[in-house]
């Protein structure tokens, strides 16, 4: 596609997208190829920046509801180009579009022709996966293309360097890198370049002349074949392999892992021999980091029981404190599965911050049962006396806690939605832990208190049979 078609496509992709409700204005750069970094004649790209968040009130003037729109009015207006409708990922700097990336990789060396054929089939099973939603690849073996075959045989006789041929070509073509030099302090490159108009189609090479050896001006068309053909603008290397980019996004009603189980799972049914899978971008990062949190939750309990143990100077004791953190742990996903959120990376921060808050609670009972037992009193009796006591504290801090993060729960605006789940999870998880986590902790402690006094009686036991 020429550059002249491209941009008369940009164009209209610009006006359907101003007719849009929620769209401020647009940025239009034809010859841009966002998905590969790339100057591309048949690529271009539109940045549709948004009104402020208080005039798109509704879900249909939302990010995700113009995105849909606008490629549903593209897709029934715009048939002769392949138009897509793309929002930025949620950490800037990883991938150039929201979703996964991944790459499959041509290990056979098979050629860009059949790893076309192999990314069709991929994305046709793709797209029949409920998982999926969104998967295309900017990989493309079907590009019309001007070759030109150079006889060797044919320059050398007429004394034309091949060096030259190939310097004439970039310059008119494509672009020669001559020099820099400074001017007002700026510094200036230098490159040579044919007028657009004169490198817009094939029969502009009949005007390209190179010199041989002794000044005779030849022809380009002289000294090879041109022809037509058809091939990929673009070959990717990943791992040094040549490569395709595939992009996606997990359908409604399903997370980001899920969509990469589908997608690996694909990979190993319908990716023929020689060729594999490999994540890339956020993607990449999303594997390596699963699982982690569970580390993350056991470093924290181990914590929390080190420390205590250290203060209490016993190893059963903490015990009452750790075995109140799971109440705070089922409060806080029991509030996000009531209000419809997902379990995402801000509920995890949620969590760990729970193991804290929740510890604190048992701490206030413990404590205080622990020196009302040091002080002659039946542990039962001094667990029940540290509850009633100790139930007015807890419930104040709290709430505080509570109160103070209620405004994230219930926020609005541009990033709401990570407000929403880090601020539930904690509202849940703090409310089981003050109502429900305070009714277990006396038990707790006379657990753990027997459990001290059965380990003290079966030591004394060792010690008088040695």
């Amino acid at each position: 596609t020429s550059r002249e078609a491209t941009s008369k496509i940009v164009k209209r992709v610009e006006a359907i997208a101003l007719e849009l409700p929620g769209v401020d204005h647009v940025v239009c750069l034809d010859g841009m190829s966002i998905l590969s970094g790339t100057n591309q004649s048949n690529a271009g790209v539109i940045f549709l920046p948004l009104k402020r968040w208080s005039e798109r009130n509704t879900e249909e003037l939302r990010a995700a509801g113009l995105a849909r729109r606008l490629q549903g009015e593209i897709s029934a207006k715009v048939r002769d180009a392949v138009v897509l409708v793309l929002q930025p990922p949620p950490v800037r700097g990883l991938s150039q579009t929201g979703g996964f990336e991944m790459m499959i990789q041509d290990r056979a060396g098979k050629g860009p022709q059949a790893l076309q054929r192999v990314i069709d089939q991929f994305q046709s099973e793709a797209r029949k996966r409920p998982e999926l939603a969104g998967v295309f690849s900017p990989f493309s073996a079907r590009v019309p293309q001007l070759k030109f075959e150079l006889d060797r045989t044919k320059a050398r006789r007429l004394d034309v360097p091949v060096s030259d041929v190939f310097a004439t070509l970039q310059t008119n073509l494509g672009a020669y890198y001559v020099n820099d030099f400074n001017l007002n302090g700026r510094v200036y490159r230098v490159q040579m370049q044919a007028e657009g108009r004169y490198r817009a189609h094939a029969d502009d090479l009949r005007d390209v002349y190179v010199r041989s050896r002794d000044g005779r001006p030849i022809p380009i068309t002289a000294l090879g074949r041109i022809s037509l053909v058809t091939g990929p603008d673009l070959v990717e290397r990943f791992n040094v392999f040549p490569s395709a980019r595939i992009l996606g996004s997990p359908a409604p009603g399903y997370s980001s892992g899920q969509a990469l189980a589908a997608m690996e799972e694909l990979a190993r049914t319908h990716l023929p021999e020689g060729y594999t899978l490999s994540w890339n971008s956020q993607a990449f990062l999303e594997k390596e980091s699963a699982g982690s949190s569970g580390h993350l939750y056991l470093l924290g309990l181990l914590m929390v029981f080190l420390i205590l143990a250290a203060q209490y100077e016993r190893l059963t004791l903490p015990l009452a404190v750790i075995l109140s953190i799971p109440f705070a742990v089922f409060g806080a996903l029991l509030a996000v599965w009531l209000r419809g959120l997902q379990n995402d990376l801000y509920l995890q921060i949620g969590l760990i911050t729970l193991i804290g808050l929740s510890a604190k609670n048992a701490i206030l009972i413990v404590e205080f049962a622990a020196q009302e037992v040091r002080n002659g009193t039946e542990p039962m009796k001094a667990a029940v006396n540290a509850a009633r006591l100790r139930f007015r504290p807890i419930v104040m801090t709290s709430l505080a806690f509570i109160l103070g993060v209620l405004p994230l729960a219930i926020s609005s605006g541009a990033g709401a939605n990570a407000r929403h789940s880090i601020a539930t999870g904690v509202i849940g998880g703090m409310l089981a832990a003050t109502f429900i986590a305070t009714l277990f902790t006396p038990l707790f402690f006379v657990w753990t208190h027997r459990l001290s006094q059965m380990r003290g009686s079966m030591r004394k036991e060792t010690s008088q049979l040695s």
